[in-house]
């Protein structure tokens, strides 16, 4: 009864400080197109900070190619909604959720948004377990007809399971469960299940063989053709790049500083490594030195990928395809990862040299690719085709098959 006393008092602040910016929003009055896409994630894309935003970023740019209009909710309580990147999004012609108030001065709540925009929607694309479960009801209470997907992003049981399985941690082994009991539960309501990768979802269909439901979008790459870009011998370092909100990401920076790095460096002490990514707790931080730079968030990465001879992510849990081995191969670098890192990208003979899975075995293929020019430039050479099943053409016609 508190709680919901102190977010009225909260919601009458927010629409009292909106009146007076004279912030009136007319959400029906930006349509413009004939079908429209509802979206709803926990926070609007970051498409620059994590790889989940920028596959959602591409999923909304492809739609909007397509005339198909797309309306964009995140998940945040109206007196917390603020957001660097809802101008973009905006400017693109998406018709983003944010507080408001109406010509009476009534402020319009993520719950009034969706009464107003639902009759206009055929597609309601949910992300997330959490975000499926809280809204798929609200959108089948607005307009049953509304036909819904659960993007899954990535199988959460299974990344929860690895993690448990890695440390011995039954808790986290509980948390799995729980989230497999709500992903299943999704996947029976959901009218379409979209996993990442043709492997997650053969996954899944161990534990939910409904197959018709199930189809795989992907994250969008595009190879990066640079005629200039640096050769061989003028490259030089190692580097890693990840969002340090994810956890998986966070054990492998430890896991490169506590292990991989000191073995390298027994054989190759000049060697540096970068680390960048949005985020990083004070535990990584506190990891900067010389030859192991923690250099976080940047907002122009190439410079990184054209300048350094080899990318390492030696992930030791996670699920679904990882967005940074696909921002590697745009680019042309060779890498060294593990089997968890790799999943979903083809190889080929050349997965030799790219997946390990103990910390010899990757400072070994670390060493090997760092110093032969012959093998490297062959996994350069190879980077266009691992990579083009992840195109745009190729993910656009599985959005098209599932909106059109």
């Amino acid at each position: 009864m508190y709680k919901a006393i102190k977010l009225y008092f909260r919601l009458k602040k927010i629409a009292r400080k909106l009146k007076k910016e004279g912030k009136k929003i007319d959400f029906l009055s930006q349509l413009k197109y004939d079908s429209y896409v509802l979206i709803v994630d926990v926070k609007i894309p970051e498409f620059n900070k994590d790889s989940g935003s920028r596959r959602l970023t591409e999923i909304i740019k492809l739609l909007l190619k397509n005339n198909i209009g797309v309306f964009l909710l995140a998940d945040f309580k109206e007196y917390r909604y603020k957001s660097d990147y809802i101008e973009t999004f905006k400017e693109m012609g998406v018709v983003v959720y944010e507080p408001a108030v109406d010509h009476n001065g009534k402020l319009i709540t993520k719950n009034d948004f969706l009464k107003l925009i639902l009759p206009k929607v055929s597609f309601a694309w949910l992300h997330r377990p959490e975000i499926f479960e809280k809204y798929y009801p609200l959108v089948k209470s607005y307009k049953p007809e509304t036909k819904v997907f659960f993007d899954m992003v990535d199988f959460h049981y299974l990344r929860f399971k690895r993690e448990s399985e890695l440390i011995n941690e039954p808790k986290i082994m509980e948390v799995a469960n729980k989230y497999l009991n709500l992903e299943l539960d999704n996947c029976t309501k959901a009218d379409k299940i979209i996993v990442i990768s043709d492997l997650e979802g053969k996954t899944l269909k161990e534990y939910y063989n409904e197959e018709s439901k199930i189809i795989t979008i992907g994250n969008i790459h595009q190879y990066i053709k640079n005629e200039k870009s640096p050769s061989f011998e003028d490259r030089k370092d190692l580097l890693f790049i990840g969002g340090f909100d994810h956890k998986p990401n966070v054990d492998a920076v430890e896991y490169l500083h506590e292990e991989i790095m000191p073995l390298l460096w027994k054989s190759k002490p000049e060697i540096s490594i970068s680390i960048i990514g949005s985020n990083p707790p004070d535990s990584i931080l506190k990891l900067h030195s010389e030859n192991f730079k923690i250099v976080g968030y940047v907002k122009e990465v190439a410079p990184y990928f054209l300048n350094s001879r080899i990318f390492v992510a030696p992930l030791r849990y996670g699920a679904g395809i990882k967005g940074k081995i696909g921002q590697s191969i745009e680019f042309g670098l060779p890498l060294v990862t593990t089997n968890i890192g790799g999943e979903g990208f083809d190889f080929g003979e050349n997965t030799q040299y790219i997946v390990a899975n103990t910390s010899k075995e990757i400072v070994d293929n670390i060493l090997l690719l760092y110093q032969n020019q012959e093998i490297w430039n062959t996994i350069k050479s190879d980077s266009e085709k691992v990579i083009e099943p992840f195109s745009s053409q190729t993910i656009e016609q599985r959005i098209l098959s599932l909106v059109k």
